[in-house]
């Protein structure tokens, strides 16, 4: 049996039995790398994805594919500052004081309580700030 062995496993057939081992060992340190770098884009432990991938070689690469974060830490620090400029913008405009409602900036009554929010200019009848001491539309002295 051993003599059909050795006559089947040429130095051709050994060559590339070679290769496609080095071809899969290969692709085992590339999947580790990919995972450990993804990992941390991904602001996931990467030791632990490491781990996952380590122990159990190829299955560990679709585990992990699976279970990974689905946005990278970047991206998600990104929409929490839009979300923060977004809810600033909202808020500058402010909030009724006596219902509560939410006014814009160029209200100067309430919408829901009818609670006079700002100033008019007499002359160009623009809202106005209390603290204003002259219209900046028309330049009308305010009182």
């Amino acid at each position: 049996m051993s003599k059909y062995i050795s006559e089947l496993m040429s130095p051709q057939l050994m060559g590339v039995v070679y290769a496609f081992v080095g071809f899969i060992i290969a692709l085992y340190v590339l999947s580790v790398v990919y995972v450990f770098i993804d990992a941390r884009r991904r602001g996931a432990s990467a030791l632990v994805a490491w781990g996952i991938i380590a122990l159990i070689p190829f299955v560990g690469l679709i585990a992990y594919l699976v279970l990974r974060p689905h946005s990278y830490a970047s991206d998600r620090e990104e929409q929490e500052l839009d979300m923060a400029l977004r809810e600033r913008q909202l808020a500058q405009y402010g909030t009724c004081p006596q219902c509560g409602a939410p006014i814009e900036k160029d209200f100067v009554v309430c919408p829901v309580c009818d609670t006079q929010v700002r100033n008019v200019c007499p002359s160009c009848h623009r809202p106005l700030d209390a603290h204003w001491k002259v219209c900046p539309y028309c330049r009308t002295r305010i009182q």
